[in-house]
């Protein structure tokens, strides 16, 4: 073997292990999603149990979208959790035949998901300011 397809083999091995580091950060993303979105609805089921017990009326306490809001944070996890790992696998695949193209669309779905999500947490939250 000589030296340049040496240097080839190392480059190849250093992108797929490239590839599989960026995997893994996807997946802790998705994890902590998925954990933070458990933490949300836990926390809306506390704050009712406690809201009926200091009230004690017997009525049910108000509904409150928090809720909603941690399921679908959950259900956000593992939705990046499967394409982060359909996108390793496509990587993969490219790597090894040697057909690389760089593509955004996967970090430009993210982002927009982030953003609305800001959005819409932001008008969620505003009322509950005291100004």
């Amino acid at each position: 073997m000589g030296m340049e397809e040496k240097a080839w083999e190392n480059d190849k091995i250093s992108n797929h292990l490239a590839n599989e580091r960026t995997f893994l950060a996807w997946v802790r993303t998705s994890v902590a999603l998925m954990g933070f979105g458990f933490v949300i609805v836990k926390f809306a089921i506390f704050v009712r149990q406690v809201t009926l017990a200091l009230h004690n009326t017997g009525a049910e306490p108000a509904k409150s979208a928090s809720g909603v809001v941690g399921v679908i944070m959950v259900a956000l996890g593992g939705l990046m959790a499967l394409i982060a790992y359909l996108r390793y696998r496509k990587m993969q695949k490219t790597i090894s035949s040697n057909q690389f193209h760089p593509s955004s669309n996967l970090s430009f779905f993210v982002t927009a998901i982030i953003i609305i999500a800001c959005v819409l947490l932001m008008f969620y939250l505003l009322p509950s300011i005291k100004w």
